[in-house]
């Protein structure tokens, strides 16, 4: 298994240091063009924005919030996709607002160590392409995000001399993003203003200090990342929780949304019969019996347009009470 996810981490510094040497030698900052994105996400079969990433559609990503990591993992891993998910419960790592749920589209950044020979070009290249003398590098990343984006960096884990925004740039990208989020493998600075941020604003890190510069340089924007052991590519539906972060490679979206709905209304019908003692949990934990089928079918028609109690949309429910009458769920 081990071998496995070094085989997978050492594939992304691969692609990390292809595409930054490939913008050294051809004067072009380290991103995938659009055409290196569709061929590195050929999955994806819907709409894209102009420059490739993937766009899954906004009522995906809104029902997504409502979906548990757990749900987003087993769906990646069933799919064949091992190396999507990052546990934030285990250690090593600050999630800012453990409440809050932080979905959206992931735009990808990658940092090497700073060397001053390299880091002369990056510098040069990236104001060439970016028409400004103002500001660093992290601000190149910024530029990119659109609402509902996320910023998903990769600082190899600085934190002291390695803040990736403090409080000026955490609001730009809170308004720039319409409140998402940041997952960064670094620190960030400014703690009680970006704490302060309006939900459902968050920031996973792996810590944060007063330092203001980042001691490393970009090898690239919107390519292959890590977080962790987790794999992130531009596009991909970033899911926070409580729990720790997915990155949901966007062809598998809609699957997981629909099942993690499934398995809510199942859930949330087993709560209330358990809370109200109609069944025992040995009859609520197991196979149901045609009895329990039965009763989760008409508790569905029941509280069909109950949103707050399942957040799942009507249609939705239709289309699971169907499945359930033609099926004897297991």
């Amino acid at each position: 298994m081990k071998a496995k996810m070094y085989k997978a981490v050492a594939s992304v510094v691969f692609l990390c240091l292809f595409f930054m040497f490939s913008f050294v030698c051809n004067a072009q900052f380290g991103t995938f063009k659009k055409e290196d994105l569709i061929r590195f996400t050929p999955e994806w079969k819907g709409e894209r924005y102009a420059d490739g990433r993937p766009k899954v559609p906004d009522d995906i990503i809104k029902r997504m919030k409502w979906t548990e990591a757990e749900e987003a993992w087993a769906g990646c891993r069933r799919a064949g996709y091992n190396y999507q998910f990052e546990p934030t419960y285990m250690g090593g790592w600050i999630n800012m607002h453990q409440e809050r749920v932080v979905v959206g589209r992931a735009v990808t950044a990658t940092y090497i160590p700073r060397r001053p020979d390299v880091s002369a070009v990056t510098v040069e290249i990236g104001k060439q392409l970016t028409g400004s003398q103002a500001g660093g590098q992290n601000s190149w990343i910024i530029d990119k995000l659109i609402e509902d984006d996320v910023m998903v960096v990769n600082i190899f884990g600085k934190v002291i001399d390695g803040p990736l925004v403090g409080g000026n740039l955490a609001n730009s990208v809170w308004k720039k993003t319409g409140g998402t989020g940041i997952i960064v493998d670094g620190g960030i600075r400014d703690l009680s203003q970006v704490y302060r941020l309006p939900p459902d604003f968050n920031v996973l890190m792996r810590g944060a200090h007063p330092s203001s510069s980042i001691i490393g340089d970009l090898a690239g924007i919107n390519i292959p990342t890590t977080i962790g052991e987790a794999i992130c590519m531009p596009g991909d539906v970033v899911l926070l929780t409580i729990t720790g972060v997915v990155f949901i490679p966007p062809h598998l979206a809609e699957g997981i949304v629909e099942m993690a709905e499934s398995t809510r209304l199942r859930d949330n019908f087993g709560f209330q019969m358990l809370h109200e003692g109609r069944y025992t949990p040995g009859q609520i934990d197991s196979r149901w019996s045609d009895e329990i089928n039965n009763s989760f079918i008409q508790w569905m028609k029941d509280n069909l347009n109950n949103f707050d109690l399942h957040q799942v949309p009507a249609q939705r429910v239709k289309e699971v009470i169907e499945e359930w009458i033609k099926r004897k769920p297991e």
